[in-house]
């Protein structure tokens, strides 16, 4: 069965063309795809193209086969489920500016960074294009059949995007490359990437290729320590590349894109967390164009590691901003709903390992 929803229009053009189908069918097919819509709906298509469709083809990979709504804050947390049986994780968060959707890359992740739990059992494989592409259009498809609210004059869709679920986006380039292309596909979902933000945990190589791409994607790094020492202690990934090298592809990536960086520092207790960490990360990034997203630490019962108080919060965000380090705390949603990605992902699988024994 080939998977249409990773395909320009170029492409299932070229694939309507091989089965000997009018071309205009393609843009019909696309329009409808990317609306989120399955062949059996696509109601200006022949009944006999539909059953030829659905022999041959999937237009909507991505289902939800599970969700969650925050009674806090109008959060909603998917478990998506994909066509081999493996599931993936999203977050779909509410603000002024729109709707914004966390997207899983990878069904887990083989990064090991001990604060995740996406991590804990490896990475099982990577994201299709055409999968992270459903995910938004199931999203998209919730907030209109749910009636979500909208803010007046903005429209009932999904308008930024976090590719900062299950996995590593740099670890799935080329998918995760193509994708990106296809949200500004005319007759598409139309995510402009300034809307768009990429976490990394700091695939060096990666970074340096992504700035030659011409996507102006807002790049988010994972840092969560200000030395190496430390960071060594939770991300492996720093054994492989130092943080010298690490934020010297940051300031390549700005200075190629003009886009600052942002780091993500989740706050552990005993760990990073103190006033003269703080004096040492702004010492690290003087000069370079970012700003620093601070993030308590959600704690993994598989993992001993603690959570900070609040006014620890404060000091470290007191002690950035008086060395002139532009810092905010990022805003906890979904924290009724486990909103943290992989939490939900390994309780579905647990409990279906139970009801299996």
């Amino acid at each position: 069965m080939t998977e249409l929803t990773g395909m320009f229009l170029t492409e299932l053009t070229d694939w309507c063309r091989e089965r000997k189908l009018p071309t205009f069918r393609a843009k019909q097919i696309f329009k409808w795809i990317h609306q989120g819509v399955d062949f059996d709906g696509m109601t200006n298509l022949p009944l006999a193209l539909r059953e030829q469709l659905n022999q041959e083809a999937v237009a909507q990979p991505v289902r939800i086969i599970h969700e969650r709504r925050s009674k806090i804050d109008d959060t909603v947390k998917f478990l998506f489920g994909l066509r081999d049986g493996n599931c993936v994780e999203g977050v779909l968060m509410h603000y002024h500016h729109g709707y914004t959707l966390c997207i899983s890359t990878q069904v887990g992740c083989r990064m090991g960074c001990t604060f995740c739990a996406s991590t804990l059992d490896g990475c099982v494989r990577s994201l299709t294009a055409g999968e992270m592409l459903g995910e938004v259009l199931c999203a998209n498809r919730y907030i209109v059949d749910n009636a979500l609210p909208v803010e007046e004059g903005q429209s009932p869709r999904v308008h930024n995007l976090v590719l900062m679920g299950s996995g590593e986006p740099l670890d799935n380039y080329d998918n995760v490359m193509k994708f990106l292309r296809l949200l500004r596909e005319p007759d598409g979902v139309q995510i402009g990437l300034r809307n768009v933000s990429l976490s990394t945990c700091g695939i060096v190589p990666k970074m340096y290729e992504l700035a030659q791409e011409d996507l102006p994607v807002t790049l988010s790094v994972s840092l969560h320590a200000p030395n190496d020492d430390i960071r060594r202690q939770t991300m492996p990934i720093a054994k492989a590349y130092p943080m010298d090298e690490l934020l010297k592809a940051c300031r390549n990536y700005v200075d190629k894109t003009g886009r600052r960086v942002i780091f993500e520092y989740a706050l552990v207790g005993g760990v990073n967390c103190e006033e003269k960490h703080a004096v040492e990360l702004a010492s690290k990034l003087r000069g370079l164009q970012c700003h620093v997203n601070l993030i308590p630490l959600n704690v993994v019962a598989e993992r001993d590691l603690k959570g900070v108080t609040e006014a620890t919060v404060r000091r470290f965000m007191t002690t950035l901003e008086g060395l002139h380090i532009s810092v905010t705390r990022r805003r906890e949603m979904g924290d009724d709903i486990e909103g943290a990605c992989g939490q939900l992902r390994r309780k579905t699988l647990a409990e279906g390992n139970q009801a299996n024994n």
